[in-house]
């Protein structure tokens, strides 16, 4: 059978980036989505539209197709089950192997709730007996950017701990290079039941994020170390389900506890290049910070 790689979330940031990836490379890519009209704006032939919850147009949509990138769900309290359904229409569709897109420190104890979601996740995958591999991503720089607020403070209880967040664009390359590997990933090759946290090149604290985008948009950004209480009260006027702030707060002290405090190689390893620093990010994204400019 000839490759056939799927990639879902293919209208995302990073589901979207590895579709083009692939088909820059000419390989055979199934691009799948919620969304008719942003699949029709992709570089490929070869879309199907299915959510993760419908199992039927999920299995139809996997049908012929080897290698699948599982992108993980919008967050929500029945998110695991969702992952659970696509990772068994993907088998039952006949796909060979699973590359999921998990989180750095995944763990049923971690701080960070969601983080907990993509260890269970990755406890059913392992279970199944399929060939996988883990991508455990870190925070995303640009969010670092949307963190911070209108009036150029970065709020949150991270205290002073330290992340090595990562671009959509090193972690698309890393998919991409895992994906595209000639050996596959299954058993016997470097990538089977392999896991790999994504990183940026090194850590920063809070303080040293607030700095650096200060010196980029040229106008004062500070970092407020918030307390638990202050966190919740201040995220109280979005009007947000009580697991949806418990998610926003605990990823600061996820950061606070050390847990995020992980520089890792495999950017470099399975890409060939450096991950893309924080400053050098800003330096080539200015759109990623043009409101603190306003």
């Amino acid at each position: 059978m000839d490759e056939v790689i799927a990639v879902t979330g293919a209208t995302g940031r990073v589901g979207g980036r590895i579709t083009r990836r692939l088909a820059d490379e000419g390989v055979t890519v199934r691009a799948l989505g919620r969304d008719a009209a942003k699949l029709a704006q992709l570089p490929v032939r070869d879309t199907a539209q299915a959510s993760y919850d419908d199992a039927e147009a999920m299995r139809r949509a996997l049908t012929g197709v080897t290698s699948l990138f599982l992108c993980s769900a919008h967050e929500g309290p029945g998110r695991v089950e969702i992952h659970k359904a696509a990772v068994d229409a993907a088998l039952a569709a006949g796909v060979r192997r699973l590359v999921y897109l998990s989180y750095l420190g995944a763990a049923p104890d971690a701080t960070f709730t969601y983080a907990r979601d993509h260890w269970h996740t990755e406890q059913y995958i392992r279970a199944t007996g399929a060939p996988f591999t883990f991508l455990r991503d870190s925070s995303y720089q640009s969010d670092l950017v949307a963190m911070t607020g209108d009036d150029g403070v970065l709020r949150g209880p991270a205290g002073d701990g330290r992340v090595a967040a990562v671009t959509h664009d090193d972690v698309a390359d890393a998919a991409a290079a895992v994906l595209l590997d000639p050996e596959g990933g299954g058993a016997g090759s470097r990538h089977h039941a392999a896991t790999y946290d994504l990183t940026g090149p090194e850590a920063l604290s809070f303080a040293e994020i607030a700095a650096t985008i200060g010196r980029v948009t040229g106008r004062t950004v500070s970092y407020h170390p918030e307390t638990q209480a202050e966190a919740y009260a201040s995220r109280a006027v979005y009007g947000a389900p009580d697991w949806e702030v418990a998610g926003w707060v605990s990823s600061y002290e996820a950061v606070a506890s050390g847990e995020m405090d992980v520089v890792s190689d495999a950017v470099r390893a399975l890409t060939g290049r450096a991950p893309q620093s924080f400053a050098d990010f800003l330096a080539t994204h200015p759109e990623s910070y043009r409101r603190l400019q306003a």
